[in-house]
């Protein structure tokens, strides 16, 4: 059912209403723009209802009374697709603090860019020398975005040097987050290039973990990585022996409280060199906790992820398995502040225990038992995460 009438046009899709408003609504006539709107609603009872303002000009006052009264009428009332002239005027009237209030984004190819990052939940391309675009892996990913930017933000003021992503825009029907960082370059682009970058590249990474491993968090700010954890620990139920499960659960329970901050996906390629400053990108896996967790997430991605197949690693983080090792031996060492190689190897299979349960449950969550070359890893994992486990009596390092 649809009807046409100036400045509204209405959609109705089952049991939901779409008001579009259109051009200027002011004092001159927002009142009859007022009436047909109470009237539609009165015509289409029994319906939740959206306003979409892609085709808004401007909106005084006398047409945001007109929202207050659907409102009323609709408590559910969102409001979608709202240029940015219009939504400063949400924003400033307080609108933006009573109801959804959504804003058009504009539309973007990322065709032929670079690829310089890449997480759990999205990968980040470079859009021109000043400018990099994170486009999230899940099409419906605003409420992650916004989350992202909102502890990217907390995680600057307690200093972390992070970019701040300062735009959405839209490709292929999902969301990226915009950040400007001018001619910058990942390290493992560096270490890509040159093995000579090497030792460069380990003092930036560890002197960045160090910063976020003293950060404080303020309660209620971040999650737990503990909680996740034991979170997870289900999943290895019926894989693991009884006693090494067990033992594993005392393990991670027995650790310490410790509120300083975890990045969660701490890899070289979320690291940028820009100038002679090292910035952390790719915020939405920030918790607390202690750093063992951080430890086990990093041996993922520089060793564990890739033991079975080495060219994994080429492919994920750019340079070569045993340039990875190396890294991560050296990362170890020098945050350890030891050339103790058995100190090295424990933190190393230490970590090996949570890194491994980690990529065990995302394996089994897309149905990876029942994939035989899934299994194969799923095995791997299981079997060495269990020498560890019957190895140590605690996670501390």
């Amino acid at each position: 059912m649809r009807y046409d009438m100036n400045h509204v046009n209405v959609n109705r899709n089952g049991n939901h209403l779409t008001l579009s408003l259109s051009g200027r609504i002011d004092t001159t006539n927002a009142p009859e723009i007022g009436e047909q709107c109470l009237s539609i609603l009165e015509d289409n009872p029994g319906t939740s209802v959206t306003i979409n303002a892609s085709a808004l000009e401007y909106i005084s006052s006398a047409g945001l009374r007109i929202l207050l009264k659907i409102r009323k009428l609709h408590p559910e009332l969102r409001i979608e697709e709202v240029s940015r002239e219009v939504y400063e005027i949400f924003d400033m009237t307080g609108f933006t603090q009573m109801l959804p209030v959504e804003r058009a984004y504009k539309e973007i190819s990322l065709e032929g860019c670079e690829l310089i990052g890449e997480g759990a939940n999205g990968v980040v391309y470079r859009l021109d020398p000043e400018t990099v675009v994170k486009l999230y892996r899940n099409p419906d990913s605003l409420d992650e975005i916004r989350h992202e930017r909102e502890v990217a933000r907390e995680a600057f003021i307690l200093g972390i040097p992070t970019a701040i992503s300062y735009d959405i825009v839209k490709v292929n029907g999902s969301y990226g987050s915009v950040f400007e960082l001018l001619n910058a370059t990942s390290l493992s682009k560096l270490l890509a290039r040159s093995e000579d970058n090497l030792d460069f590249c380990v003092n930036q990474f560890v002197d960045l973990l160090k910063i976020i491993h003293s950060t404080e968090v303020p309660d209620g700010l971040l999650p737990d990585a503990r909680e996740d954890v034991l979170s997870w620990m289900p999943s290895l139920e019926g894989l693991l022996a009884p006693a090494v499960y067990e033992k594993m659960y005392q393990m991670v329970e027995a650790l310490p409280e410790d509120n300083h901050m975890i990045h969660g996906d701490f890899h070289t390629k979320n690291i940028m060199i820009q100038g002679d400053e090292a910035l952390l990108i790719d915020m939405d896996t920030l918790c607390f906790g202690h750093p063992i967790f951080e430890f086990a997430y990093m041996f993922n991605a520089f060793l564990g992820y890739n033991e079975l197949d080495p060219g994994n690693l080429l492919n994920f983080l750019g340079f070569s398995y045993d340039l990875s090792e190396r890294f991560w031996k050296k990362a170890l060492s020098q945050y350890l502040g030891t050339d103790d190689p058995e100190r090295v190897q424990i933190l190393t299979d230490k970590s090996r225990i949570i890194g491994n349960l980690r990529m065990i449950r995302r394996f089994l969550r897309d149905d990876g038992y029942n994939d035989p070359a899934r299994r194969r890893y799923i095995d791997h994992w299981l079997k060495t995460m269990t020498v560890s486990i019957e190895k140590y009596n605690d996670l501390l390092f």
